[in-house]
């Protein structure tokens, strides 16, 4: 098997058209990590570095901020022109999603085709820029309290200049991000944006290792885990791998028979040939980035804002805190069903049924085969939102298991592994796509890739 994904791989650069894609994409990444080692303006880089330093020895990036430049691919920490990232247009791709299927004028402009698609698009990208602005201020304003820091001054001359610059070079950065994103969506391979999200969380795994490597010398003063420690972790990770691309492969395939030829609109509607594919995980990423957008929002804004009031409220939350995970799962959950009801309507699909002569053995056309759809649909997705659950807490349990630092852990379950793990399968998806299309063999002896359809995710096309 490993042999047949080697044959793919050497394979995707004999199609000329498939290698210039791929270097391409490549191309733009580097740009992008480039772009994180550019300072911003106005701020004490050294002491700015001193102040990471000495947070990440102490918890190895488990609190707020850490877990924000996990995200920037350690942009945040460094302070640089892309700090914010890409997390603004997902935020604001996600919230466009949200808003087209609860207002009924969006709705209707979504299926306007082409058209809908670029006015929806454009409004993501306004929403990007008033988001990224309202999020650089807040840094500017964190960066600027002496007290945040442990009395250092990080800003050399803080004021409305100071923070003016900060907000249009921190949004000009993810107006940046954003159109090179796009550019990889037009030129490259993969969806732009999921790749350059899985490339700053996979820029962070050099940082993990050094971790890792003072945990087990002993003459470093950190040395506390064992060999043996390491041979279950490289266990664990693999099975967390495993089970990660099985959820996200994972579907509940509903028969459907035809009393008359099905037409290539009967097709459409039913999704694939003669069964529904119901996915067990269908909202996975959203529901915990949203989990964790609310959750994190009282410690974020007491972070960036000391004397707030927000500081005692933000404390009944934290992480380790029972009541913090309870509400984390809870979240998720929620999510995952609201994120799943947007996206798939029960209802519709059994009229398009209907309407093109398709039924579900054994159940009466209509509202019968609505119920029905809701029945299987609910169960899956309990399923797959509790599976969420566990591996967004895994962090947690890795770090207080085994005492490694969150930036460790955080590659052994989370957000960064469900991203990781969906983008690489969404984009040897496309590249497969590319090579049977050419008439070369794919990564996979016999069967097919199912990507996670991280572009419908991020609002992309």
């Amino acid at each position: 098997m490993f042999s047949h994904f080697l044959k793919g791989l050497t394979n995707c650069f004999k199609v000329p058209e498939l290698r210039q894609k791929i270097f391409f994409t490549l191309g733009i990444l580097a740009v992008y990590r480039l772009g994180c080692f550019i300072p911003t303006p106005g701020i004490n880089g050294v002491a700015l570095n001193e102040f990471f330093q000495k947070m990440s020895s102490a918890n190895g990036g488990g609190n707020v901020v850490g877990i924000m430049d996990m995200f920037s691919g350690g942009a945040l920490g460094k302070m640089t022109v892309l700090s914010l990232g890409v997390m603004p247009y997902i935020s604001s791709s996600i919230i466009m999603q949200l808003l087209t299927a609860v207002i009924p004028s969006l709705e209707k402009i979504s299926k306007e085709g082409q058209a809908g698609y670029k006015k929806i698009n454009q409004y993501t990208r306004y929403g990007t820029v008033i988001l990224a602005m309202i999020q650089s201020f807040f840094i500017a304003l964190w960066l600027e309290s002496p007290s945040t820091f442990g009395g250092m001054q990080i800003v050399s001359d803080p004021g409305w200049g100071f923070r003016f610059t900060t907000v249009m070079t921190l949004t000009a950065g993810t107006i940046f991000l954003m159109w090179l994103g796009e550019r990889i969506q037009e030129k490259g391979v993969g969806n732009g944006t999921s790749l350059i999200i899985t490339a700053g969380i996979l820029s962070r795994a050099p940082t993990a290792y050094h971790y890792l490597t003072l945990l087990l010398d002993p003459k470093s003063g950190a040395g506390q885990l064992q060999p043996i420690a390491i041979v279950f972790m490289v266990f664990f990770l693999i099975a967390v791998i495993i089970g990660v691309t099985l959820i996200s492969q994972g579907q509940r395939r509903i028969p459907v028979q035809y009393a008359r030829r099905a037409g290539a609109a009967a097709s459409t509607a039913v999704g694939q040939g003669t069964f529904i594919p119901l996915k067990v995980d269908t909202a996975g990423i959203i529901a915990i980035i949203f989990a964790q957008s609310i959750i994190l929002f009282p410690a974020t804004i007491s972070s960036f804002m000391p004397h707030s009031g927000l500081q005692q409220f933000a404390s009944w939350i934290q992480r380790g805190h029972m009541t913090y995970y309870i509400i984390y799962a809870t979240l998720i959950i929620f999510f995952c069903y609201f994120y799943t009801a947007i996206v798939f309507n029960p209802t519709d699909v059994a009229e398009n049924l209907k309407k093109h002569g398709g039924f579900v053995p054994g159940i009466r056309p209509g509202k019968e085969t609505a119920d029905y759809l809701d029945y299987v649909l609910t169960r899956i997705t309990m399923v797959g939102s509790l599976f969420i659950c566990v591996i967004a807490v895994m962090p947690d349990s890795i770090m207080a298991s085994f005492k490694v630092p969150y930036l460790v852990a955080s590659f052994f379950g989370g957000t960064g592994v469900l991203i990781t793990v969906g983008v690489m399968l969404d984009t040897m998806k496309q590249i497969e796509s590319h090579l049977q299309m050419h008439h070369y063999e794919g990564f996979m002896k016999s069967g097919h890739l199912r990507g996670r359809n991280t572009a419908s995710a991020w609002g992309s096309r």
